[in-house]
């Protein structure tokens, strides 16, 4: 559907159409897109995920358990640290860009606390890095060392 300006005939003509003072239509940019010149929009990379929750005491067991059936249900998922409060995962998430990274990450917790039995705890926080930044940190001496060993592991 084409929209048009109170007042305007719908003309199909270029910007030379518009009547002398018209403002032209501004258009937005959605998070994401690219300009002229830089890599296609659908080229996959690589994204480092950590993702905090936390919440009230939950049996240590159960919460291992649980944890234990998200890396089973995706495998995807690096390591997991737990204590009866709070637990934080690391993978690696292969998207477009950060938005789409962040916004997965964002939704693993709550779309499979049912399915995996994990508790009702809240995301309290969130680190999404491109594999080179983990890279550079990791050489540098700071940051998470590399998950190892892959797993669930109690803090």
């Amino acid at each position: 559907m084409r929209r048009v300006r109170p007042g305007t005939a719908g003309s199909r003509g270029g910007a030379g159409s518009r009547a002398a003072g018209e403002e032209r239509a501004l258009s937005s940019v959605a998070a994401g897109d690219r300009f002229e010149g830089e890599e296609p929009a659908d080229t996959p990379r690589l994204w480092h995920v950590t993702l905090s929750v936390s919440g009230r005491e939950a049996p240590l067991t159960e919460v291992r358990r649980a944890l234990e059936q998200l890396a089973h249900d995706h495998p995807f998922l690096l390591t997991s640290r737990y204590a009866v409060d709070h637990a934080e995962i690391r993978y690696w998430e292969e998207a477009r860009d950060l938005h789409d990274a962040a916004a997965v990450a964002l939704r693993l917790w709550g779309e499979h606390r049912q399915t995996a039995g994990l508790p009702p705890w809240e995301i309290v926080g969130l680190e999404v890095i491109d594999r080179a930044t983990y890279h550079q940190r990791i050489a540098e001496g700071y940051g998470p060392p590399p998950a190892s060993p892959v797993g669930v592991h109690p803090f």
